[in-house]
């Protein structure tokens, strides 16, 4: 049987399709008598847009488009006239739509005046196989391509069989699309490594697969939907990308000197901190929270592999979390090769300064911590387990390593208030030589999460974000099964006070470039804090004695009493009354952070790559 497997924009230009690797790696391993073609649709759209709009339409405007555009449909709009065959539909809604929020529309435009074609172009390159099925893999906004795509191969041949799979077939969402989309023949919700090859197997042999779990099917004019299986894909069967037909075309793509290919692997599905504390506000892990790890060394393998085979250097792990036991397996592994990796990996916010040092030394050069915010009660709010004293440290820690760590400030919280945030934003000039957040967003709705699961949480009016509305032709109860994002109702933080909190986040990132704020030591063993942060008097503060005891112990974050408590064991009696003014001039010159439980020293031990050198600083 001829299989095609199928990834359309918006998947990143310089990111191979970790499900095509998958697929592809699998059907190898399964079905190895099939015939397996790839067509990796969002380079071919980016190598597409750059030849017909002679170099105006550039891969950083498929980025602008898809990627930053997910939360305003602007990627799957593109394609929404191709797939409803009318050039004219959404354009009036999106303008609408545009006008209320303010978003620059200009560059959709031009893209979506050559999606047609496009689409015809690529139906063309994919029946020149004569394939007997086709597959699609779509998360975030590549639902509306795809489905166009489908369309009009099905329109060419109708006898040919299409298959839809991916994030954005979980749950309701895949029987959704299967049941509003008759061109598409089958859809499998959750994961593939089991339900894919069974369904081959029933596609070869002509015969309905009503026992396949999961997989949405026909039956006469009649969408059926086969129970999602409560088993998860172990570790065992999942298995490792084959990207050579990607890296071959990105090579030779005339796209290539605009782009710096990565490698991407997966270590871990799920969540094992979701496990067990599910973050209010997340639906990413979809219906397969379940934590599975492949082993430290099998994940090296895997990498080790890739980057010879390929001789990529940069390796982007797609892991929600990451597997704790890779701190004394996976990464050792990575330092001892001596490779100039250049890694990306996602972790909780309360890894130790030696776990953030190994991350450092592996080549892990870009993390996301999940901080989001560095309010005690919002973090509460959000169930994440840690504090805004322990998050703030992380940051120290992380600008320390030099290690580059990007997050997002959360609001929107139901329960929150205004003074929950004042005392911290109030704060934010003090870590403006820190890492700032991308932006402070309000939440939304996802599905999957457990605000969405638990309308009694605060979220119970809800309805398919307004963005779908130009991106699909659907009556409002499709969409409730069809999309991923909701608008409610704003809760929490509002008015003047989220106002303030956007305002201090751009003022943050403003200033953060050439601010710096360091602590060393004198041959006496007094400290000295030098301070050369925007917005701050330039000056050099020293500590001596009880002070100079008490700042290294705010290192790792101490309430007032434990300060006490241990500056008393070391043989410093130091009045408490004494120790709390010193404490708040701490806070007062920016030297501290306070979180209404533990202090927190804000000084780098060194400047972090890239940071201005300051010639004036002298011991």
């Amino acid at each position: 049987m001829r299989v095609h497997l199928v990834t359309m924009p918006w998947q990143p230009v310089d990111l191979p399709s970790l499900q095509i690797g998958l697929l592809r790696a699998l059907l190898a391993r399964t079905r190895p008598g099939d015939e397996v073609s790839e067509y990796h649709g969002s380079l071919r759209w980016a190598e597409f847009l750059l030849e017909r709009t002679d170099g105006l339409l550039r891969p950083a405007d498929h980025v602008e488009v898809g990627s930053d555009s997910i939360f305003d449909g602007l990627g799957d709009w593109v394609f929404s006239g191709v797939l409803y065959q009318d050039p004219h539909w959404g354009v009036a809604r999106l303008a609408a739509y545009a006008e209320r929020r303010g978003i620059p529309v200009d560059k959709a435009h031009a893209m979506r005046a050559h999606a047609a074609e496009f689409v015809a172009l690529a139906a063309d390159e994919i029946l020149a196989g004569e394939p007997d099925v086709v597959g699609f893999t779509s998360t975030f906004m590549q639902n509306v391509a795809s489905l166009a795509l489908a369309a009009e191969l099905k329109r060419r041949r109708p006898g040919l069989t299409v298959v839809f799979g991916g994030s954005n077939c979980d749950g309701p969402m895949g029987h959704a699309l299967h049941r509003n989309h008759p061109f598409v023949d089958h859809v499998v919700r959750g994961e593939g490594e089991y339900a894919f090859p069974a369904l081959l197997d029933r596609v070869a042999a002509g015969t309905a697969p009503h026992d396949v779990p999961g997989v949405c099917w026909w039956d006469g004019a009649v969408s059926r939907a086969n129970e999602e299986s409560r088993r998860t894909v172990a570790p065992a069967d999942i298995p490792s990308p084959d990207y050579d037909v990607w890296h071959a075309e990105v090579e030779s793509s005339p796209v290539a000197e605009y782009v710096r290919p990565k490698l991407v692997v997966e270590g871990a599905r799920g969540c094992w901190w979701g496990e067990k504390h599910h973050c209010t506000f997340c639906g990413l892990n979809g219906s397969a929270m379940a934590f599975r790890a492949k082993s430290g060394e099998r994940l090296w393998q895997e990498v080790e592999r890739l980057v010879r085979r390929h001789r990529i250097l940069d390796v982007v792990t797609v892991d929600n979390i990451i597997d704790m036991a890779y701190f004394a397996d996976f990464l050792p592994r990575a330092v001892a090769s001596d490779w100039d990796l250049l890694m990306h990996y996602e972790v909780k916010s309360n890894l130790t300064r030696e776990q953030l040092a190994l991350l450092a030394r592996s080549g892990a050069v870009h993390i996301q911590p999940g901080i989001e915010s560095l309010n005690n009660r919002v973090l509460g709010l959000m169930d994440k387990g840690v504090t805004g004293s322990r998050n703030v440290r992380t940051l120290r820690e992380c600008a320390d390593l030099s290690l580059t760590c990007t997050w997002n400030y959360l609001y929107g919280f139901p329960g929150e208030t205004a003074e929950d945030y004042d005392p911290v934003v109030a704060q934010f000039p003090a870590l403006v030589h820190l890492q700032p957040p991308g932006g402070a967003f309000r939440i939304q709705l996802e599905r999957f999460s457990p605000h969405f699961a638990d309308p009694a949480l605060g979220f119970a009016e809800r309805r398919p974000a307004e963005m779908y509305g130009h991106v699909y032709d659907l009556p409002e109860a499709e969409l409730a099964d069809l999309v991923y994002l909701f608008d409610t109702p704003p809760r929490g933080l509002g008015g003047p006070a989220e106002q303030r909190l956007i305002e201090a986040v751009a003022k943050w990132r403003a200033g953060h470039a050439g601010s710096t704020l360091l602590v060393e030591t004198d041959e006496d063993g007094d400290l000295l804090v030098h301070d050369r942060r925007t917005g701050w008097p330039e000056r050099t503060h020293r500590y001596t004695g009880w002070e100079a005891a008490a700042f290294r112990r705010l290192e790792d974050g101490r309430s007032a009493a434990a300060l006490g408590r241990l500056l008393a064991e070391d043989g410093l009696d130091v009045p408490a009354g004494r120790l709390a003014r010193w404490l708040d001039e701490g806070v007062a010159r920016g030297l501290l952070f306070f979180d209404g439980r533990a202090y927190v020293s804000l000084p780098l031990r060194h400047a972090p790559i890239g940071a201005p050198a300051d010639e004036e600083v002298r011991v």
